[in-house]
């Protein structure tokens, strides 16, 4: 099997192939906005704006999202943050203590967590130095039982985006699913994954609205693919996963693009002011390239530098406890007066 014969069934849990998902009320009368007396849910009738259960389905929210990724309504899954829609894709293509999945420290941490929950095998291939998908040994490790493969682009920690033409290499050769998690995309100068989902079937594209768009409060994660794969996922689902308070936020900060859009244009000049001086403080090593809204930076002494910051208010993160991260720390890139606050404090750490 490859790209071009893709078969999801071969792919979907045995048990997931037959199941009907759970039928709503809010599925089986949809209103067309005519004035209705709603007495099919047993919900309290006392309007308060929430007294209603959300539409399980999105609509309004996915109609709005299609048309600004160029996609059709049915390849938009909605999620409790782009973790549930993860762990939907554990859920529905992987057989616990069976099946396995492959990832690429360092990477995002939470993948491996949900093998944990799911019982599935997380076979681990390191980026090579240069932060890139080793093909050959990903595709040697790859197995029959290799139902998943996550390419995190823009990378995190590393705030890299994997080189395209590897990408494709991975596309047309794993025989399982590849879910590229571009959750940083926003911030990248590479064009997001979407616009090939006609091209490869076994393409899946996860986003959110926590980065770019400041929503990270309302936990929404939105997945991309096949009608074929979204389908799958949409039997499983709870039936009520995303609020209506969420889906209201995100739709009104969705719609207000010039906001985002000047939000995005700050974040990045910011981002190259604070390279340039990251690259000036004397116990710094190594400031990495980033296509995120984070910067990675090597240090002398990682932890020693983490604590010290943290005496004079400052939090970061410190990488040094994953592979080829030996030694490092990865700083978000905040406003103009906070970026200040960490440049003034770094200048003022004590190299002894």
């Amino acid at each position: 099997m490859n790209y071009k014969t893709f078969d999801i069934n071969n792919l979907v849990r045995k048990n997931i192939r037959g199941l009907s998902p759970y039928s709503s009320a809010r599925d089986e009368y949809v209103s067309d906005g005519s004035k209705m007396v709603f007495l099919d849910a047993n919900e309290n009738p006392f309007e308060n704006g929430v007294n209603r259960y959300p539409d399980p389905h999105q609509r309004k929210l996915k109609e709005v999202l299609a048309a600004n990724k160029g996609v059709l309504a049915s390849q938009i899954l909605l999620g409790n943050g782009s973790d549930e829609v993860l762990d939907l894709l554990f859920r529905a293509f992987c057989e616990p203590k069976e099946d396995n999945i492959i990832t690429l420290p360092p990477t995002y941490g939470m993948y491996k967590v949900l093998a944990g929950i799911n019982n599935i095998g997380n076979k681990e291939v390191l980026l090579t130095q240069e932060f890139e998908p080793n093909v050959a040994e990903i595709l040697k490790e790859a197995n029959g039982n290799s139902k998943l493969l996550f390419l995190c682009s823009p990378n995190n920690p590393t705030a890299n985006s994997f080189n395209s033409s590897l990408v494709k290499d991975l596309l047309e050769n794993f025989k399982g699913l590849v879910v590229v998690d571009e959750a940083y995309i926003d911030f990248s100068k590479e064009s997001s994954w979407i616009t090939q989902l006609d091209q490869y079937p076994n393409l899946v594209v996860i986003q959110t609205l926590s980065k770019a768009y400041g929503l990270a409060g309302i936990r929404l994660g939105t997945c991309y693919a096949s009608r074929e794969i979204i389908s799958v996922l949409n039997k499983i689902k709870a039936p009520y996963n995303v609020n209506e308070l969420t889906q209201k936020r995100a739709l009104e900060r969705i719609l207000d693009v010039n906001s985002v859009n000047l939000e995005v244009i700050d974040i990045l000049t910011e981002r190259e002011g604070l390279f340039r001086i990251l690259q000036q403080i004397d116990f710094v090593e190594k400031v990495f390239a980033s296509d995120a809204n984070f910067i990675l930076v090597k240090v002398d002494d990682a932890t020693k530098r983490y604590n010290q910051l943290l005496e004079k208010g400052i939090v970061v993160r410190n990488r040094t406890t994953q592979p080829l991260c030996e030694n490092t720390l990865r700083f978000t890139v905040g406003t103009k007066e906070e970026n200040l606050k960490l440049i003034n404090a770094l200048r003022h750490i004590t190299t002894a």
